[in-house]
């Protein structure tokens, strides 16, 4: 990864209402970045919280180490952009 690649912030995760998901971006192991979508239902099940905008969120926030390393492992599997993440795509809890 080289020093000007690593320094580019990626854009801030938000809620889309229309969608009903959070979307987000996840630096890659090459530097780059992609993007990931976590639908407020998976994550209300996931880590049993609310699953209105706001909270899922602020549970993305939360949580948003568990939910990048499967973003990665998706990706590592093949996973064309966006990611868009399910239940099973988490360990059990």
């Amino acid at each position: 990864m080289s020093a000007e690649t690593s320094q580019v912030k990626l854009p801030e995760a938000f809620f889309h209402e229309e969608s009903g998901a959070v979307r987000f971006w996840v630096r890659t192991a090459g530097g780059g970045s992609m993007g990931a979508i976590a639908r407020k239902a998976v994550l209300h099940f996931r880590f049993q919280e609310v699953a209105s905008g706001v909270d899922a969120l602020q549970t993305y926030l939360e949580n948003q180490a568990e939910i990048h390393a499967a973003v990665l492992r998706r990706i590592a599997a093949g996973s064309l952009e966006p990611v868009i993440l399910r239940e099973s795509d988490f360990n059990a809890r």
